[in-house]
Formats: structure tokens, C-alpha cells, sequence
């Protein structure tokens, strides 16, 4: 099953949006952050990295294929100022399962903003998406990122040890997932996120 979601999603405090060219100051004011950076697969970008990356992200805006990704702007509602990004990724189509992720200028942390913002895309993935299983994966290290997935009632599947060289250190790895019926109970109250 394809997903075009109707965008913008809109919570309680956030816009999720499609980027747009106009975002590259947004987006390079936390992806050149070292500590940004640091936990991501990227090294800090400049901002023609990010004007590039911002490119790329125009178009992802639906999961028609296995490996089509859904990356959408946060932006505080009441300001419109971009305060970080969410991404859904289709990474199964048989077995229905896709992964989460998210990126927040560290301004804004502490603030809910990024439980809140994932809570919206578990919600797209298990909604209209009909996903199965949807997984996170952060560095052990990232302690912000697993205990988010944590709020979020997904639960710790594995813990990699030294099984990829990351930024060429042996890295570890936390898998946290959540089934629909688990998502289900959580919004129909039956359990805590």
C-alpha cells in the first residue's frame, strides 16, 4: 500500500511540512553543530551540504517503494521557526514494517517537541500507512535518542556491539520497536507510553 500523506501534519505545538529550498539557514544552523552531528551517519555539514541534502528532501514526501523515505520539517506552529526534522522510512513492504528517525537543533530540546513530532509519524505509520512494525536505531551513547524511543512505548529489541565501524570507532547500536497493537493500546489509553 502506497502512503501520500496529507501534509502538513499539525500537532499541538508543531508542523510537520514538506521542506522547501527556503530552509537551508534552518537546517544548516543545527547540521553544522559537531554535536549534532556527532551521533548521525554525516559528519558537521556546510551549507552547501545542506542546500544539496534540502534538494534531496523536497521530494520525499510519500512511500510508494520499499526504501522511499518520508522526511518532513518541524517547525513550532505559532512561529514557523524550523526547529528540526522527522523522517519514516518504508523498509519492508511484505512484512509491512517501517523506521523512524529525528534530528532537533539542540535549542529546542527539553521541550517535548521531538516525542511529540515522532508520536505524529508513529501515528502516519501505523494509521493510514498500515504498518506492522515500526523500529528506531540510535548509538548506545545517545542516551536524548533511546530514552525518547522509550516515552514513545517502544521497547529495546537488541543491543549491537562493536558490529560496524562508525566514524572509525567500533560503534554500538540500540534497536527499539513497536508493534500495532502496541501503538493501538497506547492510543486507545490501554497503556504509558
Amino acid at each position: 500500500m502506497a502512503l501520500f500523506p496529507n501534509l502538513p501534519i499539525v500537532t499541538e505545538r508543531l508542523r510537520l511540512r514538506p521542506f522547501t529550498r527556503g530552509d537551508v539557514d534552518g537546517v544548516f544552523a543545527y547540521r553544522r553543530r559537531e554535536d549534532v552531528a556527532r551521533y548521525l551517519f554525516d559528519v558537521p555539514l556546510s551549507r552547501d551540504d545542506c542546500a544539496e541534502a534540502i534538494q534531496q528532501r523536497i521530494g520525499e514526501v510519500a512511500l510508494q517503494a520499499e526504501g522511499d523515505k518520508i522526511v518532513l520539517g518541524v517547525e513550532l506552529a505559532d512561529s514557523s521557526t524550523l526547529i528540526g526534522e522527522v523522517s519514516l522510512i518504508w523498509r519492508s513492504m511484505d512484512a509491512r514494517q517501517g523506521e523512524v528517525g529525528w534530528i532537533f537543533d539542540p535549542a529546542y530540546h527539553g521541550h517535548g517537541y521531538a516525542t511529540e513530532a515522532a508520536n505524529a509519524l508513529l501515528d502516519l505509520g501505523f494509521g493510514p500507512g498500515d504498518m506492522h512494525r515500526v523500529s528506531a536505531r540510535c548509538d548506545v551513547r545517545n542516551a536524548a535518542s533511546w530514552r525518547l524511543m522509550a516515552r514513545l512505548g517502544m521497547r529495546r529489541e537488541a543491543h549491537f556491539r562493536e558490529h560496524a565501524l562508525f566514524k572509525s570507532e567500533w560503534d554500538e547500536e540500540f534497536i527499539y520497536a513497536m508493534l500495532w497493537q502496541e501503538w493501538h493500546a497506547l492510543r486507545q489509553g490501554n497503556g504509558a507510553a
